[in-house]
């Protein structure tokens, strides 16, 4: 009788290999709503990509999937700890991409951190590496990737998957963010406008729409006191755009403009969307839709255009949605009030003649 071969033993990097497989062919289309506004007395048309709807409740779980799967062939064992500097969203995806694998996770954070997505972490069995800076500080990034550093250093096992150089960050959005943006709204798309922090997810889509759609603008929209893309670091709150250092992805040639928000204005929109159409976004999205507000107003040839909200407003119900968080930073907490300050004389938001599509949800207030 001939002994069948042995299968060759599963190595951890196969596993995670198949994981980050499996993951990404059962991805769900991620769902865009379309809403409208009247500026300088012209209609126009904004098409929101919802990635809130993703797995990860974010557009990082695209990102850490790539990242996860770049450093594949440096996690040898199953203690191999994953050590990741984060202010949120990142940090979520892996915690549950390691939970799934049996891998350890460490996010280094600092205090700006939404405390849903701080438990959310920590119930995927992640630990959280706090950084102590205080509130005025321009350093937080600094201050994390030094810790990063030290901890990959002293744990015997310890891959850092550095979002901030590593090129997986951009290629995903490229490959697979781009297109799916394309095919959801590139036939009436005449702009497109997304945060920056790491840069990635800016330089994927422009190296994508560049080549496949060259006459979109593609619009960088970021935060005032980030240095993206250099300039004179100054205090922020919002988490999830801007940045203390320049960005290693993004090159003037990936932008045709580049805005800065104030953040009083970014959390303005996210209460003034929720208001009138029900839909919660985090407050990155809601600097991403000033800029656009803005940008439309200074160019009325601009009808339609579509702006990426990297997540939802459920994890920042204690922080952009509570009333203390926007005192502490000089706002009203009813809705009304604030709708004067969105600026681009935009007196508000309504569903437009997409909303119907069958990939676009209902209702996305906050869980």
């Amino acid at each position: 009788m001939t002994t069948p071969p042995l299968e060759p033993p599963v190595t951890p990097e196969h596993r995670v290999l198949e994981y980050v497989k499996r993951s990404i062919a059962g991805y769900p289309l991620v769902p865009v709503r379309t809403v409208e506004t009247e500026i300088a007395g012209t209609t126009r048309s904004i098409t929101l990509k919802l990635e809130g709807h993703s797995p990860w409740r974010s557009i990082k779980g695209r990102t850490a999937l790539s990242l996860i799967r770049s450093v594949a062939g440096e996690i040898t064992s199953p203690d191999t700890t994953v050590v990741e500097s984060t202010s949120g969203n990142l940090g979520l995806a892996l915690s549950a991409i390691c939970h799934d694998l049996g891998l350890p996770f460490v996010a280094v954070v600092d205090h700006r951190q939404s405390p849903v997505i701080q438990h959310a972490i920590e119930a995927n069995g992640g630990r959280l590496e706090w950084v102590a800076t205080s509130a005025d500080a321009t350093t937080h990034l600094q201050d994390r990737i030094a810790r990063v550093r030290s901890l990959v250093r002293d744990l015997p096992h310890a891959v850092w998957p550095n979002q901030y150089e590593n090129d997986a960050n951009w290629r995903i959005h490229e490959t697979w963010t781009a297109p799916e943006i394309d095919a959801q709204a590139g036939e009436r798309m005449q702009a497109l406008f997304a945060a920056v922090s790491t840069g990635g997810t800016l330089a994927g889509l422009s190296r994508y729409f560049r080549r496949a759609r060259p006459g979109v603008r593609v619009v960088a929209v970021d935060v005032e006191g980030s240095t993206v893309f250099g300039g004179t670091p100054g205090p922020r709150v919002l988490t999830g755009i801007g940045a203390s250092r320049r960005s290693s992805f993004v090159h003037a040639s990936h932008c045709d403009e580049v805005l800065a928000v104030e953040e009083r204005r970014a959390v303005a929109c996210c209460h003034t969307l929720r208001e009138d159409t029900g839909i919660s976004l985090g407050g990155s999205s809601g600097a991403v839709i000033a800029g656009c507000l803005d940008y439309l107003y200074r160019h009325p040839e601009i009808r339609n255009v579509v702006c990426l909200c990297p997540d939802l407003g459920d994890h920042y119900v204690p922080t952009v949605y509570h009333p203390s968080w926007l005192d502490r930073i000089g706002l009203p907490g009813e809705a009304s009030r604030l709708r004067h300050r969105m600026g681009a004389a935009c007196a508000g938001f309504r569903f437009g003649d997409a909303a119907d599509s069958p990939h676009t949800p209902k209702e996305d207030s906050p869980r």
